[in-house]
């Protein structure tokens, strides 16, 4: 990871759906890539693939490509390919964090996503876990920026 005092440059990929980022974390292998190219076939733009340079903007924590690799997505069994610029957005404030691997707990305490920057955002925004290869993963992740957005979370639940 690169740092400096206003930006890091993070292992990571980053799409934007509607106007909501979602930064997704992970190892190299965990499919970040494959559920990146997964969410722009639903209709998400491109941000950054593998290395996202994390900044702050108005208070929030934005996200955007580093210039040599804007616009490219690097697809297993193709190599890399750049994607039409209608497909892709230069910087987005980054509305949800998800660290791929394994599940979290089937009812998660909610987690804040804190970045590698000297600088804070003022609000953090909301990291889940999901395993990055289940079909319903992108799906997971579009609840999850509704929830947020709407608050729609039930601390609890009566069974009738």
């Amino acid at each position: 990871m690169s740092k400096t005092n206003s930006e890091a440059n993070i292992h990571a990929s980053c799409v934007a759906i509607g106007t909501r980022g979602v930064l997704l974390l992970g190892p190299s292998g965990s499919g970040k890539s494959d559920l990146a190219l997964r969410l722009i076939d639903e209709g998400a733009k491109l941000i950054a693939d593998d290395r996202t340079i994390l900044f702050i903007k108005n208070g929030a924590l934005h996200a955007k490509a580093p210039a040599s690799i804007r616009g490219l997505l690097e697809i297993r069994g193709l190599g890399i390919v750049a994607l039409p610029v209608r497909a892709r957005v230069k910087s987005v404030k980054v509305a949800l964090a998800v660290r791929l691997g394994l599940e979290g707990a089937r009812l998660p305490t909610q987690r804040l996503y804190h970045a590698p920057l000297a600088v804070k955002p003022a609000r953090l925004p909301p990291q889940i876990a999901l395993n990055g290869r289940f079909a319903s993963t992108p799906a997971k992740i579009r609840a999850a920026l509704t929830a947020y957005a709407k608050a729609r979370f039930r601390d609890t639940f009566r069974l009738k």
